[in-house]
């Protein structure tokens, strides 16, 4: 968030998240179960909020966790959500889940990010994906939706660039729209500006026998198929807990995922 809007009164910055959210003051009174007249006099500044009340607007407007404490800032309180660096020893447990996924997912690649989409851990069939790729786009902090796309990047070597693409710009577009990040949004501006010589589909239809969107990646003469789940912490307090993605990817077919067990270093799979 920007210090000019670091700077604006809380009543206008909860009105911007409501009209994001596309509520009416009628519609986000009944949602918070307070009165219309008191949500009104809030966002004009006529009354001004306690701190309870900022947070249960924040909750029921499903404002991220970063954002609260910038509405408890605006509003003259002190931030309650805590943005802890993942090598703090309070988030031992955190990172030692972290790992046990990214370790138990193996031959499978999978990545750990934050909201940006910058990799903060990933395990060794990672590097299935990044191999061969220029050491700017892999330079820290490597920022996996970039070197995805980029046409120096993964992208000649995705078979369905055009859709899997649509997929990927599709989801920033609903994280933006979700969070109203600055950062990601420029991150969506500069992959939306990528070329790609495949059609891109305005939505998501299955091919057939598809029912996930599938990534095809060309590996030696051949090619790999997966589909990808996404995790995040479910109960999270801490800004660095809520904001921590993995992303886990799975062969779509019994041939991928034998060329994965068979890889060198691919410990064995029940």
């Amino acid at each position: 968030m920007t210090t000019q809007q670091l700077q604006r009164p809380v009543g206008e910055l909860l009105r911007q998240w409501r009209e994001l959210r596309r509520l009416s003051q009628l519609d986000f009174s009944i949602q918070a179960d307070i009165s219309t007249r008191h949500l009104s006099f809030v966002e004009t500044g006529r009354s001004k909020p306690s701190r309870d009340m900022v947070l249960h607007l924040a909750e029921e407007l499903d404002v991220p966790l970063r954002e609260r404490n910038h509405l408890l800032l605006a509003a003259g309180f002190a931030p309650v959500y805590s943005e802890s660096a993942l090598d703090a020893p309070r988030m031992t447990a955190v990172r030692a889940a972290v790992r046990q996924v990214l370790t138990g997912h193996q031959p499978y690649p999978a990545v750990v990010v934050d909201r940006g989409w910058n990799l903060i851990d990933a395990n060794a069939g990672a590097g299935l994906f990044t191999e061969g790729l220029p050491l700017d786009l892999l330079a820290p902090p490597m920022n996996v939706l970039r070197a995805s796309l980029h046409p120096e990047g993964m992208a000649p070597r995705i078979v369905n660039l055009g859709e899997w693409r649509a997929h990927l710009l599709g989801r920033l577009r609903r994280q933006v729209a979700l969070t109203a990040a600055p950062d990601v949004a420029a991150l969506l501006e500069e992959l939306d500006a990528y070329p790609c010589d495949q059609p891109e589909p305005e939505c998501e239809l299955p091919g057939p026998g598809e029912i996930v969107v599938p990534l095809r990646f060309r590996h030696g003469d051949g090619e790999l198929v997966f589909f990808s789940t996404v995790t995040t912490f479910g109960t999270p307090l801490d800004i660095t807990v809520a904001e921590l993605a993995i992303e886990a990817f799975y062969p779509a077919d019994e041939a991928t995922a034998a060329i994965l067990r068979a890889l060198p270093d691919s410990p064995p799979r029940p």
